[in-house]
């Protein structure tokens, strides 16, 4: 590589630097591992390229700007009409149509990256439709984020072995932008000051031509030799670690030519694809969605992490965020990665599932735990604790080994994987530091959900492993657990409840039991992401659509009457109708969506309704016995994807903003595509195609749907300290360590010692012989263990009382 003599942009550092849309019309990958490269694109034009992890951005845009040399400036992701279709059906490679608005040219740009190298091809077209070739002059100009951050980029004019090249540089990474057709003119400079863009949009021509700027954020612009090649050429973005590296790989690419790369792309694809069976596409609810779906959880994975898929391809209102909104979206969340290998296997890719088992496996916390989210490595972003992440994996591998991912030989080694994650959920539930959507403490019906089914399958393969003690334990667990669902979260004549004309429903997430309630559901909850002053509520009055999670996972029936009425207060809080069907918020008061007047989330604003509500709807639906009505809801969420078939997080729920983007029906600014949103998709269509849910495990329905299991147990623990519990049960007392518990009934006239029992997940049982105790007994305790947390001779009451039982 050379460098020319050193012509200093001026303007250092530039302006603060911007992430962009995330409402993305493509999203694409090579399939072959050589190809560390991963594209986006919104408004006809590359937006961020991530390299060499699907979690590190690497450009901002690229896009071209039209001029004729003296008064016309039209910039194409500005001001052009914007058509994007795929190369070949499903296929992750795309043709970019830019018609402008003033009807002087079109552009059409043929994207994909490159299968061989860490490259990604533009093979453009540009056709004037007013005048001629020779009115135009046509440049591209590029912003470079290397590693995630926009600021400290160094860019400059050079060469590789004598090909004419644009480079930037950060920490440890570089790209190099090249063209079949010669340059007119290069130049980099500061965004905002002295970049391609300031100088084009003033001068309608190049007149700036630096050769490096420093340190900051930083553009890269050339100019195109039209007539070279009869408005046709290539561009190529190389990526390496250094710029010789880069620079090889994009001299190499071009020396092969588009077309081979195009072929060889597609093929890779399209045998892909051919591998999967067709059995939830027979009912696609429209737009070649399912296949598309597909391709979308497929690109989102990690290939030096094998199984790692990151939650999107985007970054939520990016046009307003900078550097120090590291992650975005491209991160792994535990959650979205075992709803997406679901969807996986609902597709019949079961050797990318047994991936995201394997990436699961090698994430696992040391303690049983997942990260709330994490990079491809492992390494967590934000360190909040999930119960739902934890015990979702023990989920997925019965899901796995059901449906043939995983043989029996197969669970010696996860085993030990599910032992760990199931006795972190014994040791610390079922309380949960956050609910699914990551922001209260709590008990949250989703939450519960998915612990409780979450044990008994690990239950059931404790059995399998010859853990016959572990079974029985976890199985208790779960059933006390269970047991207490209502008592915990559903709620009995209530405001709310009399204006909707049920007697009661469940609740979102209620607060942890504290001295100053009675029980949870009279608490508040702090609700995130609202003004000062507006931020809590009673628990009562908080619905979401979370409660169908105790249908979906088996714990409840479609029919039970307490369901039925949660989903009429559901339905008259959280429910909004689209010209193309239903849709549901995650919650009522909620802040995560735009503000009213179309700014973007800023930490405040409002929730908007989310596409993935609608499938877990038509999931409810179809458990109901509702098949139609669930078909119905599959086409509604179809509906509600972008032109390319991308299902965004949010939907504008409000009159049009046109100046803002934002179109009642249509894609709020937050991430788009959402790949849980098509993973669960896939498996609504392929629960429709069975007739029956998908992901539905069979041992809650066994145990609590067809055998309605009770549980002679109540369980006391210092992370839910009860008191008072139902006549005729057994008083559990959980703890972390061993103990010999002291106890009365009548006042310490009488006492009993009984001393903890040893599960073998860590946690230490002491059962009380309080079934036979009347109502309103007290029952008095102390712990006698020997550590200090909780000083010997403290003293715990609890009261046996009618009014506990659920």
């Amino acid at each position: 590589m050379t460098d020319l003599p050193a012509n200093l942009a001026p303007g250092w550092p530039g302006i603060p630097p911007r992430w962009t849309s995330s409402a993305k019309s493509g999203v694409g990958t090579a399939l072959n591992p050589a190809s560390r490269v991963w594209f986006t694109l919104s408004h006809g034009i590359f937006n961020e390229i991530y390299y060499p992890r699907l979690d590190h951005a690497c450009i901002r845009d690229m896009g071209l700007i039209v001029t004729d040399g003296d008064t016309f400036f039209s910039e194409e992701k500005r001001h052009c009409q914007h058509d994007t279709t795929f190369l070949a059906p499903a296929v992750p490679a795309y043709r970019l149509t830019n018609t402008c608005q003033n009807g002087r040219y079109r552009i059409t740009k043929d994207i994909l990256a490159d299968p061989r190298r860490d490259v990604v091809w533009q093979h453009t077209q540009f056709t004037p439709t007013l005048g001629h070739l020779s009115n135009y002059r046509l440049h591209v100009l590029l912003a470079p984020h290397l590693g995630n951050r926009g600021a400290d980029n160094t860019a400059w004019v050079g060469d590789y072995k004598g090909i004419p090249m644009l480079f930037a540089q950060r920490d440890g990474q570089a790209l190099a932008l090249a063209a079949d057709m010669p340059w007119r003119g290069r130049s980099v400079g500061f965004v905002g000051v002295s970049d391609g863009w300031q100088d084009l949009s003033q001068h309608k021509t190049m007149t700036w031509f630096y050769d490096r700027a420093e340190h900051g954020n930083v553009a890269l612009t050339g100019e195109i030799d039209l007539a070279a090649g009869n408005g046709r050429f290539d561009l190529v973005i190389g990526f390496g670690l250094n710029p010789d590296e880069a620079g090889h790989r994009a001299r190499a690419a071009l020396l092969d030519g588009f077309a081979a790369a195009r072929q060889s792309a597609i093929a890779e694809w399209q045998a892909w694809q051919d591998s999967l069976p067709a059995v939830g596409e027979a009912v696609d609810g429209g737009k070649g969605l399912y296949r598309i779906s597909t391709a979308v959880m497929r690109t989102h994975g990690g290939k030096r992490f094998p199984g790692g898929i990151i939650a999107s391809l985007s970054i939520p209102w990016g046009f307003a965020k900078g550097d120090d909104d590291l992650g975005g979206y491209h991160l792994v969340w535990p959650r979205d990665l075992v709803e997406t290998a679901g969807g996986l296997l609902a597709a019949g890719a079961l050797t990318d599932a047994r991936q995201v088992l394997e990436f699961l496996h090698i994430t696992q916390e040391a303690d049983g735990h997942w990260p709330q989210n994490m990079w491809l490595d492992g390494s967590p972003y934000w360190t909040g604790l999930q119960m739902d992440e934890t015990a979702f994996p023990i989920l997925l591998v019965d899901l796995a080994l059901r449906e043939g991912a995983l043989t029996e030989t197969d669970l010696d080694r996860y085993w030990p994987m599910v032992r760990q994650a199931a006795q972190f959920v014994v040791q610390h539930g079922p309380v949960s530091q956050q609910d699914r959507w990551e922001e209260d403490p709590g008990y949250s019906p989703f939450t519960l959900a998915v612990e409780i089914a979450g044990l008994l399958v690990a239950a059931d393969l404790a059995e399998r492993k010859g853990e016959e003690d572990t079974a029985v334990y976890l199985r208790q667990t779960a059933d006390a657990w269970n047991a207490d669902i209502e008592r915990w979260t559903y709620v009995r004549g209530t405001d709310l409840a009399a204006q909707v004309g049920v007697d009661g429903y469940y609740v979102r997430i209620a607060s942890p039991e504290t001295a100053d309630a009675a029980s949870p559901v009279d608490g508040f909850v702090p609700i995130k992401n609202r003004p000062p002053g507006q931020s809590l509520e009673p628990a009562e009055h908080i619905i979401s659509p979370d409660a169908l999670a105790l249908v979906r996972f088996g714990l409840r029936a479609a029919t039970d009457p307490r369901i039925r009425n949660t989903v009429k207060v559901i339905d008259a809080l959280l429910k909004t109708d689209l010209p193309v069907g239903p849709i549901w918020r995650r919650y009522n008061e909620d802040g995560y969506g735009e503000h009213e007047n179309g700014e973007p989330f800023d930490g405040a604003g409002i929730g908007r309704p989310w596409p993935l509500l609608t499938g877990e709807r038509g999931h409810y639906e179809l458990a109901a016995g509702n098949g139609q009505r669930a078909q119905h809801l599959l086409a509604a969420m179809a509906t509600m994807a972008n032109d390319g078939g991308f299902l965004p997080e949010q939907i504008w729920d409000a009159e049009d903003m046109p100046e803002k983007e934002l179109f009642f029906g249509r894609a709020t600014g937050s991430a788009m595509p959402l790949v849980w949103a098509h993973a669960e998709y896939v498996k609504l269509c392929r629960s429709l195609a069975d007739g029956a849910l998908f992901d539905m495990p069979p041992q809650t329905v066994k145990r609590y749907v067809a055998g309605k299991s009770p549980s002679p147990y109540t369980i006391w623990r210092f992370n839910h300290k009860r008191r008072a519990i139902p006549a005729g049960k057994i008083l559990r007392l959980e703890l972390l360590e061993t103990a010999v518990i002291h106890w009365t009934t009548d006042n310490w006239r009488t006492t009993h010692q009984t001393p903890t029992h040893d599960t073998g997940l860590g946690v230490h049982t002491a059962d009380l012989a309080t079934a036979v105790c009347p109502t309103e007994t007290e029952i008095q305790f102390t712990i006698d263990r020997s550590s200090s947390n909780s000083p010997l001779g403290e003293k715990f009451i609890i009261q046996i009382d009618a009014a506990a039982a659920p």
